[in-house]
């Protein structure tokens, strides 16, 4: 457990020089605010049993008290897969192992790591669906996601372990061979031979990750998140919406639900990261919009209008242009 505090700390916990990068008592900056302080006092505290100086100028319960949270925190994080990473993960880690306690704490604790308080959040409603939904065809779990996998704030490409049962019945003969064959060049040291298998395997729409410290063959899937439609990335709004998905889903293990492939190829599904509902966070944070061509649950219309009435993300314009329409005009030359 102190290892997996220290790495992260040592990772993330680097301040800046820029005044305005600080936030927090800590000085962390706005790219890690508040989970690498945070990382770092619950690794102090595993070790010292010590909470952190200062912290009582914001919360009100006692230091023994202040010592059971960091207990409960500790344990939360442990559980956690992965750990939070983003300031909003971290805040709804903390939310939710402290929701027993006095509201002053809560939030005195999440002000003094800088995160972001419950009211700000996004308020999720949607859970994990315990039966396949109607239209659903099958689902399948994914390997950890990579942030330059996000191509944009509706498409995501991920890899699909081959030891998944649905997945090892249908490898192609010659990547299996393949694979085989590149582990043993691997071995002799032979890389140029390696490398020119894997292109095989690559170009058959599979690849070879290394996944806890082993190579794990892994199917190629493009996902095109359905009910939604995000702006371009040459859109006003386009590296947001892609920022805000990339926040969601890097370095997470995936649960897809597959309805079918588009004309593109790409497998249309809903997704949940860590039991998110990514087109639910995409809609609320006024990142995308329903795209009512191919999706008609009332669900999805009514997250639209909850962004577009607070005037969030893309509905900060008074008049934000449809991607249907913006990639109609680019196609007749417009």
């Amino acid at each position: 457990m102190g290892n997996a505090f220290r790495l992260l700390y040592g990772h993330c916990c680097k301040p800046t020089t820029t005044d305005s990068d600080y936030l927090g008592p800590h000085g962390v900056s706005a790219a890690t605010v508040g989970v690498s302080a945070l990382a770092h006092d619950l690794f102090h505290f595993e070790n010292t049993a010590q909470v952190p100086e200062g912290l009582n100028q914001h919360v009100v319960s006692s230091k023994k008290a202040q010592a059971n949270w960091y207990r409960k925190l500790i344990e939360s994080w442990r559980e956690a897969r992965p750990p939070p990473i983003t300031a909003e993960e971290a805040a709804r880690l903390v939310i939710q192992t402290l929701k027993n306690h006095q509201k002053a704490d809560v939030e005195g604790l999440l002000a003094f790591y800088g995160l972001p308080l419950p009211h700000t959040l996004v308020q999720l409603s949607a859970g994990v669906p315990t039966s396949l939904p109607q239209g659903v065809k099958f689902e399948f779990h994914t390997l950890p996601v990579d942030a330059k996998a996000v191509q944009d704030g509706d498409s995501v490409t991920v890899y699909v372990s081959t030891a998944d049962p649905r997945e090892s019945s249908c490898v192609p003969s010659e990547v299996q061979m393949a694979t085989i064959q590149r582990s043993k060049a691997r071995e002799k040291k032979n890389y140029t031979k390696a490398d020119a298998l894997h292109k095989k395997i690559t170009d058959a729409g599979y690849r070879v990750l290394q996944f806890q410290n082993e190579d794990v063959l892994a199917r190629k899937y493009r996902i095109r998140l359905r009910g939604i439609d995000a702006p371009e990335g040459k859109m006003p709004y386009g590296k947001e919406a892609r920022d805000e998905l990339v926040k969601l889903l890097q370095g997470k293990c995936l649960r897809v639900l597959v309805y079918g492939v588009d004309r593109y190829g790409r497998v249309v599904g809903d997704i949940y990261s860590n039991g998110i509902f990514a087109q639910e966070v995409m809609l609320k944070k006024g990142c995308a919009w329903h795209y009512t061509a191919y999706d008609q649950r009332p669900e999805f219309a009514k997250w639209e209008r909850e962004a577009q009435v607070k005037r969030v993300g893309l509905w900060a314009s008074s008049n934000p242009e449809k991607p249907w329409e913006w990639r109609k005009d680019r196609r007749e030359g417009r």
